[in-house]
């Protein structure tokens, strides 16, 4: 684990930021007395209750309970970590986040992160020199052969893996290699190069560092025609995309996003002059990486085949998007003809005939409704039921606002009001303060001010979590101290959740107990809800077994009733 950020770099970071100017950007504020207002961006409202005092450096929702500073409103308006929160406004403020090493007074250990950060950057450069050297050439040509120019394979990094089976092993250190996931281990001893005579995608996080690497084979039948690295500490597929870092730098916050399939797709549309293209990784679309993505857009468009496997992938992504499709937000569709990629298409066609087609894409709300309504004759009743029934509960997994009432709407003009639910009755809940269990964390905090020797008797999987603002920005900032070895009263002096926190109430008789009660029914949300979505992905890519459909069935069917009685 990299070291805690140092709670008086904090203040220092909260003392410096404007709220007002931080919300602003992200939330249109009007200025009403000392305060400023808006429609709250967390839940559905008429009249503006969402307040940001500049005093207080605070914001408050009096209709949902939203409360917090500039960190916490960046964790819960752009789904960051708070670490992640602190990084995006130091960085706004021109300042360097500093890193300590725990409190217990053990020499830090090695940040094996930046050690593997390191090791797949100096690859990448041996793998670019490669692709100029005379062993490069089948790559090259292969390159040319696509239309990719010079520029742009130097502008996404690309290389060359020689065909040695101990290129890297030779140079670099073996055991680092395979943590990395660019050596396999053999059988009998040593470890062999897992990427052979192949073009080389380095995959670089927001940050340029490069994290894996995706390989196109240059041999017909020489195993998988793309290879990509496997889980590694710094690299997840269902969590990264391809052509982030490189979207970024060409067009800093674009309007729409155009998620592919194929990194030859992201290259041959960025060499046409549409930049705003990042591929997954060849898994299914996560909410992690839809996340990901929504923290740089409002508008996703998904291109897919229109064939069968395509109309599969595309429902799996609606799925996977109703969640996070919040006020302002927009999905849409993009089918491409039979036999055509965007990289083939791009190529035929040019550019501004993609962009018309770009612009004619189907919206979420249409594809939803079509596909739901397939095989169906809803001029029959019976039929219109079951679109209602068929509706109903993915309707039930959009946030409440108007986007849900007026799918709600359409459901009704298809179907009539045959079974169709009030799903709209409340705000639904989220992961931060003042959306989720905010009692339970400030329980938390409120027994750790009174006995503070018990936060090393709290698991340490919940204090990962914590540190990492999984239950909320109060609980990461407590988390912080802790590990820094921190005095709480000190570190909430002038925290703006204090007031709610109710310090001066007398502990219960055994603290042990409740906090150990109240952090287990923590833990097991969290555990659910990566349960649920290790087997998501699971289905989306590998199928499940019987046990493990049931398993899926009774989370969803669980997360289903604690919604509805949220």
């Amino acid at each position: 684990m990299a070291g805690r950020i140092p709670q008086s770099f904090i203040d220092e970071l909260l003392a410096r930021v404007d709220i007002v100017e931080v919300i602003h950007s992200r939330v249109p504020l009007k200025k009403v007395g000392r305060n400023f207002v808006a429609r709250c961006p967390f839940h559905d409202e008429k009249t503006p209750s969402f307040t940001v005092s500049p005093h207080k450096q605070f914001y408050y929702c009096f209709g949902c309970g939203a409360s917090g500073s500039a960190i916490g409103f960046l964790m819960a308006h752009d789904h960051l970590t708070f670490p992640e929160a602190v990084e995006t406004l130091a960085a706004q403020y021109g300042m360097t986040v500093p890193r300590e090493a725990a409190a217990s007074g053990a020499a830090a250990v090695p940040d094996r992160y930046k050690e593997l950060l390191q090791l797949n950057q100096e690859v990448a450069v041996f793998y670019a020199r490669q692709l100029r050297e005379s062993c490069g050439r089948a790559a090259v040509q292969y390159l040319r052969r696509r239309g990719v120019d010079g520029a742009t394979a130097k502008r996404y990094a690309l290389g060359y893996a020689p065909g040695g089976w101990e290129t890297l092993c030779q140079r670099f250190d073996r055991a680092r290699l395979q943590e990395a996931g660019l050596a396999v281990a053999r059988e009998g001893g040593g470890c062999y190069d897992r990427f052979r005579h192949r073009l080389m995608f380095p995959i670089r996080n927001r940050r340029g560092q490069v994290i894996g690497f995706g390989g196109r084979s240059l041999e017909e039948g020489s195993g998988p025609k793309y290879l990509n690295s496997p889980e590694t500490p710094v690299f997840h597929k269902g969590k990264e995309v391809y052509g982030l870092y490189e979207m970024l730098q060409a067009c800093g916050r674009p309007t729409r996003i155009l998620v592919v399939e194929g990194y030859m797709d992201v290259i041959a549309l960025a060499q046409q002059g549409i930049a705003e293209v990042v591929a997954t990784l060849g898994t299914a679309v996560t909410q992690d990486h839809l996340r990901l993505l929504f923290r740089h857009s409002s508008v996703l468009t998904f291109c897919f085949d229109g064939d069968r496997a395509g109309r599969k992938a595309a429902w799996r992504a609606l799925e996977a998007a109703l969640p996070l499709v919040q006020e302002g937000r927009k999905v849409f569709f993009l089918w491409l003809p039979e036999g055509e990629d965007p990289d083939s298409l791009v190529r035929k066609e040019g550019r501004e005939s993609f962009l018309q087609r770009l612009r004619r894409a189907e919206p979420l709300s249409d594809y939803f409704f079509q596909t739901l309504s397939e095989g169906l004759n809803l001029s029959r009743l019976e039929d219109r039921a079951d679109l209602s029934r068929r509706a109903a509960p993915l309707l039930r997994k959009l946030p409440a606002g108007p986007f849900r009432r007026m799918m709600q709407a359409r459901l009704v003009e298809l179907a009539g009001d045959v079974g169709v639910e009030n799903t709209d009755s409340h705000p639904r809940s989220g992961r931060f303060p003042g959306l989720g269990r905010p009692t339970m964390a400030q329980r938390v905090v409120f027994l750790l001010f009174h006995h503070p020797e018990l936060w090393q008797k709290v698991p340490a999987s919940f204090r990962e979590a914590a540190l990492e603002g999984e239950y909320g920005e109060l609980l990461a900032t407590v988390a912080n101290a802790m590990e820094s070895g921190l005095p709480l009263e000190e570190v909430l002096r002038n925290n703006p959740h204090r007031e709610s926190l109710q310090l001066e109430e007398i502990p219960p008789a055994d603290p042990e107990r409740e906090l150990t009660a109240t952090v287990q029914t923590l833990l097991q949300g969290h555990r659910r809800q990566s349960r649920l979505a290790w087997l998501s992905r699971k289905a989306d890519t590998e199928g499940l077994t019987p046990e493990e459909k049931e398993e899926l069935r009774r989370l969803l069917t669980a997360k289903g009733h604690r919604e509805t009685d949220s």
